[in-house]
């Protein structure tokens, strides 16, 4: 089986809650039961900075009128899409 999770925050990379903890924690209990997730986040600069290497995997085009790209990455067991539109999350901080 296959999940695709998506959050705003994603524990180790971002925190503003207990909402990243579970989206940090989930993957990795899934994992022994043979269920591969990847989770979609924000691609904030630290976020980008932290995970080093990015694949970029899609394209999307204008999302609400601002090009966005969908890079892959993976950081401590964890297999993250980042959701980068510049024009949205080029800042400082997270959400």
């Amino acid at each position: 089986m296959k999940v695709l999770s998506v959050a705003s925050e994603l524990f180790p990379l971002i925190k503003t809650g207990g909402l990243a903890d579970v989206a940090g924690a989930l993957p990795l209990a899934l994992k022994p039961h043979g269920i591969a997730t990847k989770t979609l986040i924000p691609a904030y600069p630290s976020v980008l900075q932290a995970v080093g290497k990015t694949v970029k995997k899609a394209e999307l085009g204008p999302l609400f009128g601002e090009a966005a790209t969908v890079l892959e990455a993976q950081h401590q067991g964890l297999d993250i899409l980042l959701l980068h539109v510049p024009a949205f999350f080029d800042r400082s901080g997270g959400p």
